[in-house]
Parts: structure tokens; C-alpha cells; sequence
């Protein structure tokens, strides 16, 4: 196994943590490393961006949303960071809208926005779900027209309940380190976070921001930056939040890694699993004709009680409670007998989408299971939506923003050797204890957690685990919207979903600002 594949925010990779634990979430299959790079290497000097690349475009639009007409501004361009003698640190690219033909309303919610990996940059969430403009899907499973790569005005778009800034972090889409500066500087759970905090406080100083209610929305390892974020906003730069959204969070790696001697996900996965071997048509008349919100209650039921025990017991499982567990995963999940017994009851992710439908030759995907491919090599539910997304982002900054870059846009870029810190507490990240913290501190933050029931990357489980285990009081428990969709990992692919989420997410905005809908 070489020693690092990285991601983005959406497909299924193995990070080397050294000394964290070796984990897989998800991502982008991309660029697979053996041997160090050299950091400074790997960043074109700023001057072959080209001189319009550091003056920001400004362009004004109007489009259609929630049936009324609305006019916005966008801004393109860098923000640079400087040490505290001034020098530059660092230039890192936004796209930022603001409701409005004119300069922006000071007051009105304003949302900073990244995806996950560590590696991607913010295209997944600003092309496909709550930017103004998104690339056009064939289907609702996020399959793109061959060749043909198309983008229009978003009707699922926030932009009419809060302005939208869009960051790419250090080493992803057009940022990069000043002249000079190592690019190990930033890459690691606490660098990271210190740089975006950095980003924010800047933009809202710059911007006259400061008085606007602030949140922040990520995906996957957005999650874990977001909570991390709102933590050191709060503590170290006296920042405090409205809201904080987690689209499919990966929050605490123990329950997403299958590695030896950790038992932990395989009941928490086993949900998922019993969804997808019902979308696939591989379970019993009984079981197809349930909805999947039952499948996943009675998944959960037999997961958290008797399989549980199961895995709890190890080699001291008796024969008949090992044979009754057997029995009953294959009911849930509709593998074959031989092969459950061989993993002794215990499946990995990895394994499932290769066994479910092991005799028609067919994968199913991590990032969205209700996927299938021949490749087994390769997630079938990531085909060709990279291609999709930055061809029509390249065309769209260009064409209709004016921004002129000659950069090559990076969406997804390989970061060895990033450092967990602190939260990487026993061998995994685990950023529930922040939260909690976050929360108790500042008892008027929401928080805004979606996710999708046929997402193998971060399972529904693992979140709704996390969430169940924070030790919250009460009311603060209130404090936290929960909603899971029939969708893989990228919830906004569908069409459907995307409506319903951006619906939900707009109802959550309103409790947070307190305004009645």
C-alpha cells in the first residue's frame, strides 16, 4: 500500500496518520504517493498566475429563486495572508456573493464555505449545491451528460436567506503559499484551521462584515474543520457564530475505520448496508417492501442489540449466538453465508461494495451506493462527475465572473504527512468533545447536521452516534437539526434532495436568526 491517498471531500480514501491511525473516508481517487515531494516544488511562483489574477473581478447578476427575482454581486479573486511583520504568508482564492446591486447589506448572514479532505477545494459544494450557479446532472445519482458539460442558475441556491463565500485552502484550487513560505506551514488539522480563521477575520474586516450573523457550512472533513473552527473563531479571535452546517461530517474517525482491533463501525455501517442491498434488490420480499427509514430502524435495532454483544464478545461468542448473527446479517444485507462467516461477522466498508453483487461482476459505489460499475478498482458513483464539475467551474469564472487565472485550477490535490494535532486523541480524530465545548460556551450557536442514507463514506450511524454521545444538556440538545436524506455522500447531486435540503437548511437559518418563516 503506497503511504498516503487523499481526497477531497467526496470519495474513499486511506490517509496515513502517522502516528494517527490509518483511516478511510471519502474523496476522489487522484494522485497516489510513495515518497515525499517536495513542498515547495509543487507551486508555481505567483507570477505565472498572471498580473489580473491578484486584482479581484467584481461582476453584478440576476437570476430567478424561490420565485422572485434576485440581483447579486460576485467577487473573485485572492485574499493574502501576512505574518505579523506584514510579510505575506499566504494567497488564498475565494469566491464570494452578495445579494443585493450594491455594496453588500453589513447585516445580512453571511456563510463561509469549504469542503473536506484535507485536499479539495470548495468546487463540490459552490457548483453543486448552494452556489448560484450549478453544474447540470444527468440523474439524480450525480451521472454527467457525456461530453457534454453544461452549468445554469441554481434554484436550490442560499444566496436569498444568506451571502455565500466560497475558501479554498492552502495547496487547493488556485491558493498556494506566498514566495518562500513552506506549504508544510499549513497542512495540519490546527495550521489549517488557524489559516482559515485568519481568512474570515480578514474578510469581515475588510468587507465591513463584522456585525453580520456568521456561519459556516462543510462537507466530509469540512465537518471536522468547521467544529475546529468555530471553536478557535470563539476562543482566539473572539468570533462568535450563529449557526454551523455539516453536510455528511466525518467527526470521529474511530467509527469510520475499519482497521485491526477496532470493532467500533461494523455496527454502525450495518444500516446503510441493509438500504443498499434493498436498493440493489438483494433481500427478501419482506425487507424490499419496507420503506428505507424502517429497513435502517430495524438495521439499527439488531446492530445496536445483538450484534453489538456479538462483537463485544470476540472469540468468547458462543457458536449459537455467532451462527444466530450469521443468520441474521445476511438477512440484513443480503451476502452470501460463506462469505460472512469467513470475516467472522464482520464487514468493511471496502468489502461490501465489491461482495453484494459479487456474481453479476459489479461494484457498488462508497460515495453513493445505489451506484454500479464493473470497474472494482474504481468508485463507480465518482465516474465522470470530476470531469463535470471542473470543466464547468473553468468555464463559469472565466466566461461569466471575468476572473482571469492561469493557474491550473487544483479541485482535488494529494497532501502528505498532514497532522492531526491534539484531537487526534488515542489514535483517532474525534472532534465531539469540541463541539460539546463550543456549544456549552455559546449557547445560542445551531447547529445544522444532513446526511444521506446510502453514503459509505461517513455512514448515517457514525453521525447519528456522534450527535447521541455529545452529553449535552437539553436545551442545548435543541440547539442541533438533524435530517438525513436518500442520497449518498454528496446529498445535493439529487435533485430532490437538494430541494428538500436547501428547504430544511433555509427553516434552520430562520431559527437561528430568530426569524419567523
Amino acid at each position: 500500500m503506497p503511504d498516503i491517498i487523499m481526497f477531497p471531500s467526496s470519495f474513499s480514501f486511506t490517509i496515513d496518520l502517522r502516528p494517527v491511525a490509518k483511516i478511510t473516508i471519502a474523496g476522489f481517487f487522484i494522485l497516489l504517493f510513495s515518497s515525499g515531494t517536495k513542498f515547495n516544488d509543487q507551486y508555481i511562483l505567483r507570477s505565472k498566475a498572471g498580473s489580473s489574477a491578484f486584482t479581484p473581478a467584481v461582476t453584478s447578476h440576476i437570476m430567478q429563486l424561490n420565485g422572485k427575482r434576485l440581483a447579486y454581486r460576485a467577487k473573485t479573486g485572492y485574499l493574502t495572508l501576512n505574518d505579523s511583520d506584514k510579510n505575506p504568508l499566504a494567497n488564498i482564492f475565494y469566491t464570494a456573493y452578495n445579494a443585493g446591486n450594491n455594496s453588500p447589506d453589513t447585516t445580512r448572514p453571511i456563510t463561509f464555505v469549504f469542503n473536506g479532505g484535507p485536499g479539495s477545494a470548495s468546487i463540490w459544494l459552490h457548483m453543486g449545491a448552494f452556489g448560484p450557479v450549478r453544474a447540470v446532472f444527468e440523474n439524480d445519482k450525480g451521472n454527467a451528460p457525456a461530453g457534454d458539460h453544461k452549468y445554469g442558475d441554481n434554484p436550490y441556491s442560499w444566496l436569498d436567506f444568506t451571502d455565500l463565500v466560497f475558501i479554498d485552502p492552502v495547496g487547493t484550487g488556485y491558493s498556494q503559499p506566498a514566495n518562500g513560505v513552506d506549504a508544510r506551514r499549513f497542512y495540519g488539522y490546527q495550521e489549517d484551521i488557524q489559516s482559515i480563521a485568519e481568512f474570515i477575520r480578514a474578510y469581515l474586516a475588510d468587507n465591513n462584515r463584522q456585525l453580520s450573523p456568521k456561519f459556516l457550512a462543510g462537507e466530509s472533513y469540512g465537518g471536522l474543520r468547521a467544529i475546529g473552527l468555530a471553536s478557535y473563531l470563539q476562543d482566539s479571535l473572539e468570533i462568535e457564530l450563529a449557526g454551523v452546517t455539516l453536510i455528511s461530517p466525518a467527526l470521529n474517525y474511530q467509527l469510520l475505520n475499519f482497521g485491526q482491533g477496532n470493532e467500533t463501525p461494523y455496527s454502525y455501517y450495518l444500516p446503510t448496508y441493509a438500504v443498499t442491498a434493498q436498493y440493489q434488490h438483494q433481500l427478501s420480499p419482506q425487507l424490499q417492501q419496507l420503506s428505507p427509514e424502517q429497513l435502517m430502524a430495524k438495521a439499527e435495532a439488531f446492530g445496536q442489540g445483538t450484534y453489538t454483544r456479538f462483537l463485544n464478545l470476540g472469540d468468547a461468542a458462543s457458536p449459537e449466538l455467532a451462527a444466530k448473527v450469521i443468520d441474521s446479517l445476511g438477512y440484513f444485507t443480503g451476502l452470501n453465508k460463506n462469505y460472512l462467516e469467513k470475516v467472522n461477522g464482520r464487514i468493511a466498508d471496502s468489502q461490501f461494495t465489491r461482495q453484494l453483487l459479487q456474481q453479476a461482476h459489479e461494484t457498488v459505489g462508497t460515495l453513493d451506493s445505489r451506484v454500479k460499475g464493473a470497474n472494482k478498482n474504481n468508485d463507480p458513483s465518482t465516474a465522470n462527475i470530476r470531469g463535470l464539475f471542473i470543466t464547468a467551474f473553468n468555464s463559469y469564472i472565466s466566461v461569466d465572473l471575468k476572473y482571469e487565472n492561469r493557474l491550473p485550477y487544483q479541485a482535488s490535490t494529494a497532501i502528505r504527512g498532514w497532522r492531526y494535532g491534539p484531537d487526534a486523541t488515542n489514535s483517532y480524530v474525534n472532534v465531539s468533545a469540541t463541539l460539546k465545548k463550543v456549544m456549552v460556551k455559546n449557547p445560542a450557536l445551531k447547529v445544522n447536521v444532513a446526511g444521506g442514507y446510502y453514503d459509505l463514506a461517513t455512514s448515517v450511524g457514525s453521525t447519528k452516534y456522534v450527535i447521541n454521545h455529545l452529553g449535552l444538556d437539553k436545551s442545548l440538545r435543541n440547539n442541533i437539526s438533524v435530517n438525513y436524506y436518500p442520497a449518498g455522500h454528496m446529498i445535493y447531486i439529487s435533485n430532490p434532495v437538494n430541494a428538500k435540503f436547501r428547504k430544511d437548511s433555509e427553516k434552520f437559518y430562520n431559527n437561528a436568526l430568530n426569524v419567523k418563516s
